[in-house]
């Protein structure tokens, strides 16, 4: 928080300071999400696990297709492509940016440019099929492994919900943990229901979104905390 000393224009100052970030925790948690990733991932491919309902998943999501549902699943499987969750990590990084928050700024852009490296890369090397294009209700040409819309929808609603979070009431906090996980749930079932992708897909998607998300966020941490610390007067007391 900006002191009587500070002459900072206020759009470089921070709102609200960050908690103390705790290396060791952000650390484990990472690790832990990186372990469920590519167990996700190895369960996808090798068909164990979740993958062992796949068929099941898909033919119920078929034979509870209606017309208004479907165009419901249109509208949000459009809004959380990944070519619109580039739009909006752009966006608020530009936003941020102009305010002076620039290492948030970085941790949006960064964060969905890395995810688009992550998933893309994985796509190519598992090369799994789609599920039948005669069950699919919209376009879709790359390969199936994992769901790049479930993966990004993570990332990016994840770094904006990380950066809202300082100075927020309990009640805010749950309220923004809900409306995300509601919304990158939606996305990702939509995925399924569409026929694009398979449920295990969409499961690893989710799994390797959060494991990026935890990385992007320690390393942000990690920068803001020594950039902080390398700031004139932050030792003073």
């Amino acid at each position: 928080m900006a002191g009587p000393d500070d002459d900072r224009p206020a759009g470089l100052r921070e709102p609200t300071p960050l908690p103390r970030p705790r290396p060791g925790v952000g650390v484990a948690v990472t690790v832990l999400l990186a372990l469920a990733a590519l167990a996700g991932l190895w369960a996808a491919f090798t068909g164990v696990g979740p993958a062992q309902l796949d068929a099941a998943v898909l033919h119920e999501s078929v034979e509870s297709r209606t017309d208004p549902l479907t165009a419901a699943a249109v509208v949000v499987t459009h809004l959380g492509s990944t070519a619109a969750m580039a739009v909006l990590a752009v966006v608020a990084g530009v936003r941020l940016w102009i305010t002076g928050r620039r290492a948030d700024a970085v941790l949006v852009i960064g964060a969905m440019a890395g995810a688009q490296l992550v998933f893309r890369g994985l796509k190519l090397l598992l090369d799994r099929p789609r599920p039948p294009e005669s069950g699919r209700l919209v376009h879709a040409v790359s390969e199936s492994l994992p769901s790049g819309h479930a993966t990004t929808a993570v990332v990016v609603i994840g770094t904006l919900v990380v950066l809202a979070w300082p100075g927020r009431t309990p009640a805010v906090r749950a309220a923004m943990v809900a409306a995300a996980a509601v919304w990158v749930g939606a996305v990702g079932l939509t995925r399924i229901y569409l026929g694009v992708h398979w449920f295990s897909d969409v499961i690893a998607g989710w799994l390797v979104g959060g494991a990026w998300l935890a990385i992007c966020v320690v390393a942000w941490s990690w920068w803001r905390a020594r950039v902080t610390m390398a700031a004139p007067g932050a030792r003073a007391g």
